[in-house]
């Protein structure tokens, strides 16, 4: 599909869906951008992937720097079909890989950085997959954490194992979180030390233009942790990254992000009061002028195709950020 093609075909739906004009805000999530497919990660999009995709919102949309958008969404100035790019966690492919294509195509972009990980760490569920990555054997039994036991005969099943005892882990206290991943990692073998970015690479991507957000410390689900646990990742990785950046750091991701199930009112509330300017969360939807600052809806569609992937994000600004409906 070519570029006039797909622009037209933009313009249109925008006038069918009702949606030319609006002040709607489109805030797109990303993990990581990786060389080639792995089958270990299927959903996350290759650099050819990922360069199509940002094509089509250079040709398409108005990509904005997430605190300009938001300023503007607010002062009734956005642009139509005004849409942001954002990272989660603090990924080194954030730097590798997905830097060229974003200068490529001149598309701003800001990355939540988790600081505990960085220079060599890895998140707990990411040491999950490698784990089922590198496992020599055909079954792995957990049963004495009390995990389950998984046959790994195929990439099918060690993709379901993965899911299986991420989903029985999450929720849990990070400190028995932390005990029981140390336990699954010790039945492995040596695990990778450089998915996550370096202070050298944030440093690099800031100098590019790219902003940096908090993600905490820890990436802890803070409903699960006390209200002072919470304030501190809070609080320390945003200090950690003024430091390292010496500037102001003014954008915060929730780990996980589900309003309610995940983070609560009084988390809000601290990301306000620490001195934050917004805060983006995962629930599904488009911002308005009514939208919450501090509770920003974001998504991104996964289509491999490039109309389909234009027209998905062209019909999501009709679904307004249901935290407006819910009196949120």
């Amino acid at each position: 599909m070519n570029r006039l093609a797909i622009s037209l075909a933009a313009q249109l739906l925008s006038l069918l869906l009702n949606t030319h004009g609006k002040q709607r805000l489109s805030i797109l999530i990303y993990h990581r951008v990786l060389p080639g497919h792995d089958p270990m990660r299927p959903d996350e999009p290759t650099i050819a992937e990922f360069d199509w995709q940002m094509r089509v919102l250079r040709n398409n949309f108005h990509p904005l720097p997430l605190l300009d958008a938001v300023d503007r969404l607010h002062a009734g100035t956005l642009p139509t079909r005004a849409i942001c790019v954002t990272f989660d966690d603090g990924y080194a492919d954030n730097e590798l890989h997905a830097l060229p294509v974003l200068k490529k195509y001149d598309i701003p972009a800001t990355v939540f950085v988790s600081t505990g990980f960085l220079n060599g760490d890895r998140m707990w569920n990411d040491s999950i997959i490698e784990v089922l990555r590198n496992y020599a054997g055909e079954k792995l039994d957990l049963t004495d954490l009390d995990l389950g036991c998984y046959s790994l005969e195929s990439n099918t099943q060690r993709l379901v194992a993965v899911d299986s005892i991420i989903r029985k882990i999450k929720y849990l206290d990070p400190v028995i979180r932390k005990t029981l991943v140390q336990k699954i990692q010790g039945r492995s073998g040596r695990l990778p030390d450089d998915l996550m970015l370096t202070d050298a690479q944030i440093q690099s991507l800031a100098r590019s233009g790219v902003s940096i957000g908090a993600h905490t410390v820890n990436h802890p689900i803070l409903s699960s942790v006390s209200a002072e646990i919470a304030r501190r990742e809070i609080r320390d990785s945003k200090s950690y990254l003024e430091q390292l950046l010496q500037q102001q750091i003014e954008v915060f991701a929730y780990p996980n992000g589900k309003p309610d199930l995940d983070y609560r009112m009084e988390h809000r509330d601290m990301v306000r009061e620490l001195g934050f300017r917004a805060a983006v969360s995962t629930h599904w939807g488009v911002s308005t002028n009514q939208s919450d600052r501090f509770q920003l809806p974001r998504f991104t569609p996964w289509d491999k195709g490039e109309l389909k992937f234009a027209m998905r994000l062209l019909a999501s600004y009709r679904q307004v950020d249901p935290l407006i409906a819910a009196g949120r």
